[in-house]
């Protein structure tokens, strides 16, 4: 019976949270995304080159990102301006 009501309990919560969930993933992914940087590029931003993109304090650009460009993905993993190998 414990079991049962647990999964209720979830389920119930699940239910009444469903409206915040993508946002709280979203903020999350965002925060992530921050880590090694300075702030998040604004929107409409554009940077002619990944040097830019660090003097802006953007870089890393990710993905779907305002800024982000596909010739500055070196590897194409999604990730722009990625920090320098330190070798």
């Amino acid at each position: 019976m414990p079991i049962v009501a647990l999964a209720s309990a979830a389920t119930f919560m699940a239910v009444l949270f469903a409206d915040r969930i993508p946002a709280l993933f979203s903020s999350a992914i965002q925060a992530s995304h921050n880590l090694g940087r300075e702030h998040a590029p604004p929107l409409g931003a554009y940077y002619p080159r990944c040097d830019a993109a660090r003097a802006a304090g953007v870089a890393p650009i990710y993905s779907g990102e305002p800024g982000y460009r596909d010739e500055m993905d070196g590897d194409g993993d999604g990730i722009a301006c990625e920090p320098y190998p330190s070798n």
